[in-house]
């Protein structure tokens, strides 16, 4: 059984048909599921952060780890777009996960 990030309906999938998502594709799921809990109104509203720098990893956190690298590839394929989507990931994981 599979279900989508964020929550919702569970599917039935055969194994052999699976694979591990991409970074691209699990960022993307990301970045929807943060939108759909927004627009829900499951999350009220917050100051709004300094938007002139990047968002600053807590160190020794493998979440923050991990989107740090998610913006470095983004910079290095000068996909801004991404690069915009990981800090927005980081910006909600900092204020989650190291308030």
């Amino acid at each position: 059984m599979l279900r989508p990030v964020g929550g919702g309906r569970e599917w039935q999938a055969d194994p052999a048909d699976l694979r591990p998502a991409t970074p691209a594709e699990r960022l993307s799921a990301g970045v929807r599921a943060a939108n759909d809990r927004t627009r829900a109104g499951a999350e009220t509203a917050a100051p709004v952060p300094d938007l002139s720098r990047p968002p600053r990893p807590v160190p020794h956190c493998v979440a923050c780890a991990l989107l740090v690298r998610e913006r470095r590839g983004a910079q290095e394929r000068h996909d801004r777009s991404a690069e915009t989507d990981a800090n927005v990931l980081m910006r909600r994981h900092l204020a989650r996960d190291h308030p």
